[in-house]
């Protein structure tokens, strides 16, 4: 019987049901899951398609320009790819491929201090990468692991805040997902991967490795230590109220991220994308604002720039993509994101992403 070949995506989400198909239930579970009853991780996406934006007519407008300054430096598009743990579960290249599409495509790469992927070898690709780091119970270790990753060449350090504790994610639980053994975190200090392979009744594994390395009593007067000891721009993960983001600004972020982690931490927790023009407002133009938690395609790009952030962070997309095709497949999904930002972009009648922070927005249903 002749198989008829599946079209190539047109979209992002073209790639989910394609990534769904070639990996493992517990690994599709392990990617999409959320935390307790995934009530925020449908909000994102509910928020998010809850955003009219009011397009200007007239303004003289057909093509718009992606370009973008980010932290000092230019960019291709208002987008980065999210800091995302063991790509390689899903991908023998992992963050080597995602880095190299990151690079083709003119876009920054947040390498996971849980990569499995050494730094080193992730920034020997070209790309521009920023280190994402879980604050460790030993003040030594993360010096040793700030060091490293200046050595390798990344351009700025983004804290992650909101990981007191791992979140408990029900899908894993009952799937009782463990990382395969030849799987490793390969920027973690000592990174107890006996216990990401083992196995304790009520924790999945990869929670009792993070409880064992992460402190988890992170406090506002070791973010400043962080901003006194770090030449890199310090970027602040995982913030959503507006007292937190100027407290991060405060500190010496030059860059919050209005996250709720994916819906992976507090369920419960609000959309990142209600919290979002409160954060703006409270920052100002003090520091640079991005959005991460259900970015889905060019459209959510553009809501995300018409409430006041200065860029996006897209996540699971790329991963699917990455599953699907390695580098090639996540190179066709950021091509594919840039295509429907610059058509969202000159539907709305805006030259460049900085004239679609100047939309008005407005509530849809």
């Amino acid at each position: 019987m002749e198989i008829t070949p599946s079209p190539p995506p047109v979209c992002l989400a073209d790639f989910a049901e394609l990534a769904r198909a070639v990996l493992p239930p517990q690994v599709w579970d392990y990617l999409e899951g959320g935390s307790g009853t995934e009530v925020t991780l449908g909000g994102n996406r509910v928020a998010l398609d809850r955003v009219g934006v009011l397009p200007r007519m007239l303004t003289g407008v057909a093509t718009a320009s992606l370009g973008t300054r980010l932290l000092g430096r230019e960019y291709a598009m208002p987008v980065g790819i999210a800091p995302m743990a063991y790509q390689r579960l899903v991908h023998p290249d992992g963050e080597v491929a995602l880095a190299a599409a990151a690079r083709a495509a003119g876009v920054p790469y947040l390498a996971s201090i849980l990569g499995s992927t050494p730094i080193e070898q992730v920034t020997a690709t070209g790309a521009e990468v920023w280190f994402q780091l879980y604050w460790l119970r030993d003040r030594a270790l993360v010096a040793e692991v700030l060091a490293r990753a200046r050595e390798a060449g990344c351009r700025a350090l983004v804290v992650t805040v909101d990981v007191p504790v791992l979140g408990r994610r029900f899908r894993d639980l009952r799937n009782a997902f463990r990382l395969p053994p030849e799987l490793v975190a390969a920027n973690l200090p000592g990174g107890r991967d006996d216990l990401a392979h083992g196995g304790t009744p009520g924790v999945t594994p990869v929670s009792a490795q993070s409880g064992a390395a992460f402190a988890p009593a992170l406090r506002w007067t070791d973010l400043r230590w962080l901003g006194e000891h770090c030449d890199l721009p310090l970027v602040v993960k995982g913030v959503l109220d507006p007292a937190d983001a100027v407290r991060a600004v405060d500190a010496g972020a030059r860059a919050v991220v209005v996250s709720n982690h994916g819906g992976r931490q507090l369920d419960g927790a609000p959309a990142s994308a209600t919290m979002l023009p409160e954060v703006v407002a409270a920052v100002g133009d003090r520091c640079a604002v991005l959005l991460d938690s259900g970015i889905r395609g060019g459209v959510d790009v553009l809501r995300a720039l018409a409430l006041g952030a200065h860029g996006a962070l897209v996540g699971r997309p790329m991963l699917w993509a990455l599953a699907v095709g390695g580098q090639s497949g996540a190179s066709a999904a950021l091509a594919l994101l840039a295509a429907e930002l610059r058509d969202a972009l000159a539907l709305a009648g805006c030259a460049d992403p900085a004239a679609a922070r100047e939309l008005r927005t407005v509530p849809l249903g």
